[in-house]
């Protein structure tokens, strides 16, 4: 994937401190804007959304 754009939550002050996103017909991939030639992360379209909402869910021992 060579289609990466930076997460939309990143601000004008988070400099690369980042996550980064590519999009392609079957797969989106994630991947750390610090460290881009590391591994990633990368989800078949129809799982995409149920990880975000587990990312989103805060968890009892997170506090």
């Amino acid at each position: 994937m060579d289609n990466w754009r930076k997460s939309s939550y990143s601000g004008p002050d988070d400099g690369n401190n980042c996550v980064e996103i590519a999009t392609s017909p079957t797969h989106i991939a994630i991947r750390d804007s610090k460290a881009p030639t590391r591994a990633t992360l990368t989800f078949p379209t129809t799982s995409f959304t149920p990880f975000l909402a587990t990312v989103k869910t805060p968890h009892p021992d997170s506090a």
